[in-house]
């Protein structure tokens, strides 16, 4: 018999990010999720048949595909959300992070082409952001920007390249910085939604571990109209009522060897948040996710939850 459950389909359901969504997915019993057979996964017409066929289609592909599959998408009326970058910032697409402004859940719900945010982003928009909001920092401000993530944000193929042992980059000792000499694909993305209007300086690097991450924002003494306790604050403030964005109280949040672990929200869809204020009015703002997790397919799944309307939290580890 027929079922009356919304249909879901993972195009790209082999990548890092799909591969998560449909392990998280799977076992619901609040909606169907679509396969295709091994050997017709890269078939376009079966996919588009797919794709068709959904209620929702979750797109987990380079962006040319996804702007591809997005126009089949558009001939059927399903809806769709795009974990690529290709419409994060382009008219007519809903930005999804529901922890964005007020109002932000309502319009992912009713929405039928949401994009989802990027791992970077995620946790720059929602440090930054409250702090535009609530006139402690100017949109004229430029911020620099260090974010180290694991491995997995690379895909398959830095997966591969990490994981090899002739290569030996899991027992680097440090860090390693990449795109400096290039405007990253997320800077629109972080700059519009976290309300500047000047591109904040962008220093990514990936470190010997394959999920996890850690974005940390320096704001110099004199830039903000405000001190640490006024923005931890408007940060808690903010975020009082989100069940997975975590606030790190000034008791918690004590430095140490540990206490920055970008692997410590792993597997979770949860984001800690930190700030540290220094003696000479400096502060120091970092945010803690997984970057498959709340950064990539959980974010996916918080969006495909609200656009089904179903509960939010359905699937996702906490």
């Amino acid at each position: 018999m027929p079922s009356n459950r919304p249909r879901v389909y993972i195009d790209g359901h082999v990548g890092t990010t799909g591969l998560r969504i449909r392990d998280w997915l799977h076992g619901r019993d609040d909606l169907d999720l679509l396969h295709l057979p091994e050997g017709s996964r890269k078939d376009p017409e079966a996919r588009r048949s797919r794709v068709q066929e959904a209620d929702v289609a979750v797109l987990c592909l380079p962006d040319a595909a996804a702007r591809e599959a997005a126009a089949w998408a558009s001939e059927s009326g399903t809806r769709v959300v795009d974990a690529s970058t290709a419409h994060r910032v382009a008219d007519g697409w809903t930005y999804g992070l529901p922890e964005l402004d007020p109002g932000r859940r309502a319009r992912i719900g009713d929405a039928g082409r949401v994009s989802n945010p990027g791992c970077y982003p995620s946790g720059f928009v929602l440090l930054v952001r409250p702090l535009v909001d609530a006139g402690l920092l100017a949109p004229e401000t430029l911020l620099s920007v260090h974010a180290l993530s694991g491995y997995s944000g690379g895909g398959r193929a830095l997966i591969e390249r990490w994981e090899s042992p002739e290569a030996g980059l899991e027992r680097l000792p440090y860090e390693a910085p990449y795109a400096l000499d290039r405007v990253h694909k997320h800077i629109p993305e972080m700059t519009r939604y976290a309300g500047l209007v000047r591109e904040p300086q962008f220093l990514p690097a990936v470190g010997p571990f394959r999920c996890g991450m850690r974005v940390q924002i320096p704001i110099p003494a004199g830039v903000l109209a405000g001190d640490g306790a006024r923005v931890r604050e408007v940060l808690t403030d903010r975020y009082a009522d989100e069940p997975f964005v975590r606030v790190v109280s000034r008791v918690e949040a004590a430095p140490d060897e540990w206490a920055l672990d970008p692997r410590a929200c792993n597997d979770t869809n949860r984001i800690e948040l930190h700030v540290f204020p220094h003696p000479s009015g400096h502060v120091l703002l970092v945010a803690i996710l997984d970057n498959l997790g709340k950064g990539a397919s959980g974010a996916a799944i918080q969006n495909l939850n609200l656009m089904l309307g179903l509960d939010e939290g359905a699937g996702l580890p906490a």
